[in-house]
């Protein structure tokens, strides 16, 4: 399998060759943190298959487990492009959006289900548009809890 991404502004871009070796979603809240959204989807890869043209800047941290990770991301954009932990060396982390087809591939696991936010797998049927909203988001009425 091959993949390829990069960053919202494309300063950033990237290959794989090879199968990943993980595919899945961490609910951490350093993974939150990091990437404004309730879920990472993760793309675990070997190092000697990536292959990575641009500028990044990396932000080291650690994460709920008390490991390190660096963050690398593009210093224009912003966006994250990948995650290298500690834990594996050999390893990137691919940030699923980045994916030029992020349907190429699909989760089969989820990591720190603890932190989950209730409103993801709750079985709850949301209102779902295919494209963008199609009303005046003036128009609508808040429907909580």
């Amino acid at each position: 399998m091959n993949l390829t991404g990069q960053c919202l502004c494309g300063a950033v871009q990237y290959a794989v060759e090879g199968d990943p070796l993980f595919v899945f979603l961490c609910h951490c809240h350093d993974c939150q943190q990091s990437s404004g959204s309730l879920v990472h989807f993760g793309v675990m890869v070997p190092e000697s298959g990536f292959k990575r043209q641009g500028e990044v800047r990396a932000y080291v941290t650690r994460g709920e487990g008390g490991r390190e990770i660096t963050r690398e991301f593009c210093p224009i954009c912003g966006s994250g492009v990948n995650n290298r932990l500690a834990r594996a060396p050999d390893m990137v982390v691919i940030k699923g959006g980045t994916l030029d087809d992020p349907t190429a591939v699909a989760p089969t696991f989820e990591v720190y289900a603890r932190s989950k936010a209730s409103c993801l797998g709750s079985g709850a049927r949301l209102e779902s548009f295919e494209q963008a909203l199609t009303a005046d988001p003036r128009t609508l009425m808040w429907k909580g809890p």
